[in-house]
């Protein structure tokens, strides 16, 4: 029996959650498909603010790909290809989401988890959240294009770490290497997850979506171009610039609409 990828919403939020508890969330091929799906299709709704991902239940946000279909959909490599193709399509769709993304982490993020939440914009997990990619001990090595998030992540000492070693890193020591924005007691993920994405929700969402591009943009490493410079003014012409200047001097919050 295949997982699923679930959906809820709640206002300006909406949650995605990887659903595959017998296997620990473990993510099949057709979870990789819905989630490429469903994440770009809540990136172009106009009301959504935040997108929170995470595991069903508290055991695991995903304990890696589903180890069991490996020899009949990655047997040759045309087979690992498009296999790889689509997980790649997945994570590009929750890495390039214009919509600021939560991670939300209990337990096991290992493997394509943690492919999966090193996309997302802020990771908060939880005190016994556990971090790893021990796939040298399966005899197969991790798809150049799933990797390179996590190398910007955290940086080539530790993905040496984690791949030559295999190594599973508990939620302090992931913390230290910058593999998760934030540690807090197993019983309270939840409720800081939810916190960061009010906190997201409040400020001004067409320069949340800057933002993140303007992040992305300056990490290539290339100067800007004078029509980038000019761009970076665009809030200049909103009604959310309005009207935060106009709460700020009336000393009120702010009500932003996304124009």
């Amino acid at each position: 029996m295949s997982g699923r990828i679930d959906c809820t919403r709640d206002h300006e939020v909406a949650t995605v959650t990887l659903s595959n508890q017998a296997k620990l969330n473990a993510v099949d091929s057709a979870m990789w498909q819905q989630l490429a799906q469903l994440v770009s299709g809540l990136a172009a709704d106009p009301e959504l603010r935040c997108l929170v991902l995470r595991g069903e239940g508290e055991q695991a946000f995903a304990a890696g790909g589903d180890i069991e279909e490996f020899s009949s959909q990655r047997d040759t490599v045309d087979r690992a290809m498009a296999y790889h193709a689509q997980a790649g399509a997945a994570l590009k769709a929750v890495g390039d989401c214009p919509l600021p993304t939560v991670a939300l982490i209990h337990g096991a993020c290992i493997g394509g988890g943690l492919e999966i939440a090193a996309q997302c914009d802020l990771r908060i997990c939880g005190e016994s959240a556990r971090f790893g990619a021990p796939i040298n001990r399966l005899g197969f090595s991790m798809y150049p294009v799933e990797l390179q998030a996590l190398l910007r992540l955290a940086g080539a000492a530790t993905m040496r770490e984690l791949l030559l070693e295999g190594r599973i890193l508990g939620a302090a020591e992931a913390l230290s290497k910058g593999l998760v924005t934030r540690v807090v007691g197993d019983g309270a993920v939840v409720a800081e997850a939810y916190a960061t994405a009010r906190r997201i929700c409040n400020g001004a969402p067409l320069v949340a979506r800057r933002h993140k591009v303007l992040l992305q943009r300056l990490q290539e490493n290339q100067p800007l171009s004078e029509g980038e410079l000019r761009d970076s003014f665009a809030f200049l012409d909103t009604e959310d610039y309005r009207e935060g200047l106009a709460a700020f001097l009336a000393k009120r919050a702010p009500r932003f609409r996304g124009c």
